[in-house]
């Protein structure tokens, strides 16, 4: 049976690969701890599981849901962005329900762009920054982050041509997988030249409550102006350690939205209202303990990890935001090479960067997201098979 044409085009999915080696190494009998993959480790908070639990039994939600969602979900997130961004949203007409933000990200490709449309993604980014775009049709045109810039697009470099062909940019901070957090100013630039060109700008927003050091990270959608050409896809995966239960929403433009909401009629059938509800508990104020619990813990696990990476000759800034540590390989190695040399001396798994695409060759990843115990394990082989 052979495959689409349109699947062909993009390469094995990323952290899929990533899994086949750990399971293959482990297979061997290698004792291999994993800080490749973004997976929070810690438990969903009690109160959102009861309340799935709760939700759950009521017959009410086994049935269809409307791919609209719950006036009462769309409520919760409206009351949400209005006490943590300030940013006021119309429920029935700006806020509708998401699958996760991945299945998001990549419906709106097939909502957007036509066949040899471009899509403006950040480069390094989530693989699904540019593999959407190839299943829709479109062109993903990267976008280098540039460190220089506080790992930023240079906006002026884009070319102009490209910038009167583009339908969609996507942007996301703080930022997976360099922990970058916005400079101040940028999101305005953005705004201007979506602006300029007729580009919907679609920003990620599934780190802005995991942050550290005082740091809050703000909505794209604060921005003045920002909702005139843009959307935002806030997921519960990380904040509230909700990778399974595919929960989340995109808000803002009320154009784009209803466009999607056209689309999704086509292709599902809603969030289960179970889950609606579950979400609803999750952007409560009463999680808010349960989110500052777990960016002390992060903050923590951060710190050792700095620490750890600096005693063998790694030169990394702790990030503001994210579950991720983005630091340069040591002179001499590809980010593949250094990644290979971990795996084989020390039997711990960090992410290239070439993963995430070109502009992030030179760099690797490692994930917050592993037991403390296995972490401090992880910190120890490295101060100790890579030590200078």
């Amino acid at each position: 049976m052979r495959p689409s044409k349109r699947l062909e085009r993009i390469p094995p999915y990323a952290f899929a690969e990533l899994e086949r080696k750990i399971a293959e190494k482990r297979a061997a009998g290698v004792d291999v701890i994993s800080l490749g993959i973004g997976d929070p480790d810690r438990p969903t908070p009690p109160l959102i599981v009861e309340a799935m639990q709760e939700a759950v039994s009521e017959p009410e939600t086994h049935r269809y849901p409307s791919n609209r969602g719950r006036e009462d979900f769309r409520a919760a997130v409206r009351d949400f962005y209005e006490r943590r961004f300030d940013v006021t949203l119309d429920p029935q007409r700006e806020i509708i329900p998401a699958i996760g933000a991945k299945e998001a990200i990549f419906n709106l490709n097939l909502a957007f762009l036509n066949p040899g449309d471009y899509a403006l993604a950040a480069d390094p980014g989530y693989p699904v920054y540019t593999g959407g775009p190839w299943l829709a049709g479109g062109e993903p045109v990267l976008m280098a982050l540039e460190p220089e810039l506080g790992f930023t697009p240079d906006l002026g470099a884009i070319d102009d041509d490209v910038a009167r062909s583009a339908k969609l940019m996507y942007l996301n901070y703080p930022n997976n997988p360099t922990g970058a957090v916005v400079p101040d100013g940028f999101f305005a630039r953005v705004v201007e030249f979506a602006q300029e060109h007729e580009i919907l700008v679609v920003h990620d927003n599934a780190y802005s409550e995991i942050t550290f050091d005082g740091y809050r990270a703000p909505s794209f959608l604060a921005t003045p102006g920002a909702k005139e050409v843009g959307i935002e896809v806030f997921s519960l995966s990380k904040g509230y350690n909700m990778t399974g239960w595919r929960c989340g929403a995109i808000v803002g433009n009320a154009e784009a939205i209803e466009t999607y909401w056209r689309l999704k009629t086509n292709i599902d059938s809603g969030l289960f209202e179970a889950v609606q509800l579950a979400g609803i508990a999750a952007l409560s104020p009463d999680t808010d303990g349960d989110v500052k619990e777990m960016n002390a813990l992060y903050t923590r696990r951060r710190d050792l990890v700095v620490d750890a990476l600096r005693a063998i000759g790694v030169q990394v800034t702790p990030p503001k935001g994210t579950i991720y540590i983005w630091a340069p390989v040591p002179d001499g190695h590809s980010s593949a090479s250094f990644a290979e040399l971990v795996l084989e001396e020390a039997a711990v798994v960090v992410s290239p960067g070439s993963m995430y695409g070109p502009s992030g060759e030179g760099f690797f990843r490692i994930s917050l997201t592993t037991p403390d115990e296995l972490l401090a394990e992880a910190v120890q082989r490295l101060k100790t098979h890579l030590t200078p």
